[in-house]
């Protein structure tokens, strides 16, 4: 009796054993996620994956699902092959500001990075990258527009521009002087996109004598080389007739008086005499007006014609009164001094 039962015993535990061996391997081990592929939450809190259970797979961070199934199986101890396919999350272009700029030219799919630019003129405040990540771009920029410093006062002066506060790019900056004072460099000065100007400012500076009268001379118009050659065709040509009646009256006619041969001109002489003088007056006040419009050269021009006019005159009185004397002599008449 008690062999049988001893030999029950051990059939029972081997009966026992052999369930057990057999349930372990039902189960399956623990399920394992892929490339791209992971457990969900649920399916990690599990501690024992028997025959016929089902766990739930998702795609990893920054990846999305394409296509297929989530759900995997326990059968015979082993786990069914998932069909799920994730791809890269696609940030897409970022939201557009006002004077921003993007490179994409490293793609916009989970990971890359693009470059952030802005206009001339605007600087980058906060980041100059941006990162694709499973949520979206990260980072935040702006573009803000460049300003240069208010530029130092003008001594004997002021600056003028519309606008508050700094100036900013682009925008120009003019000056005037105080009544009595010239300006000296440029009127005006800009901001530019480095936050300088492009010019330093200009002076002040009080207006001299020799000041205006450079400015009055700057602002008389010069005569035209027509009008020039004009006058001095005209000069010419009055120089000309002018020695012509001084040669005319080198020969003077001599009056038959018998006064004892006195140095009296007749009315001939007179006449020739009155035209050489009003010729002169003329020629003197037509030269004045070339003078007038002309440099020191004409003057000197003019100066040494009546020189010679002059020097002429005196020789031919001289000569006229030596004639007269030397005829006296030859009629036995005594001229009179």
């Amino acid at each position: 009796m008690d062999f049988s039962l001893d030999t029950c015993g051990r059939r029972r535990c081997l009966l026992l054993l052999y369930l057990f061996v057999l349930e372990a391997a039902a189960n399956c081990h623990n399920p394992e996620g892929r490339e791209n592929i992971v457990l969900t939450t649920e399916a990690l809190l599990l501690n024992t994956f028997p025959e016929g259970i089902g766990v739930t797979l998702e795609c990893a961070n920054g990846y999305v699902k394409e296509s297929g199934s989530e759900v995997i199986s326990c059968t015979d101890g082993k786990w069914t092959e998932p069909d799920l396919i994730c791809k890269k999350k696609d940030c897409g272009l970022p939201q557009p500001q006002p004077h921003m700029h993007f490179d994409t030219s490293g793609g916009t799919l989970f990971g890359a990075v693009i470059k952030v630019t802005c206009d001339k003129g605007y600087d980058i405040s906060g980041l100059s990258h941006k990162h694709c990540l499973s949520k979206g771009w990260n980072g935040k920029s702006t573009c803000e527009i460049v300003t240069c410093e208010e530029p130092a006062e003008v001594t004997n002066g002021r600056s003028r521009w519309d606008g508050q506060g700094e100036p900013e790019y682009g925008q120009v900056i003019n000056f005037v002087c105080d009544e009595g004072y010239i300006l000296v460099g440029p009127t005006s000065i800009m901001c530019t996109e480095t936050g300088e100007y492009n010019s330093e400012p200009p002076k002040c500076q009080g207006v001299t004598t020799e000041d205006r009268i450079t400015t009055t001379i700057a602002t008389t118009p010069a005569p035209s080389t027509q009008a020039a050659s004009t006058s001095t065709a005209s000069s010419a040509t009055s120089t000309a007739h002018q020695e012509k009646h001084v040669t005319t009256s080198a020969t003077p006619t001599v009056s038959p008086s018998a006064r004892g041969g006195r140095d009296i001109f007749t009315a001939e002489d007179k006449a020739t005499t009155a035209n050489v003088t009003s010729t002169a007056s003329f020629q003197d006040k037509h030269d004045g007006t070339v003078i007038t419009n002309s440099d020191t050269g004409y003057m000197n021009v003019i100066a040494s014609v009546i020189g010679i006019s002059l020097v002429t005159c005196i020789v031919v009185y001289f000569l006229h009164k030596f004639l007269l004397r030397k005829k006296g002599s030859a009629n036995g008449t005594v001229p009179i001094s």
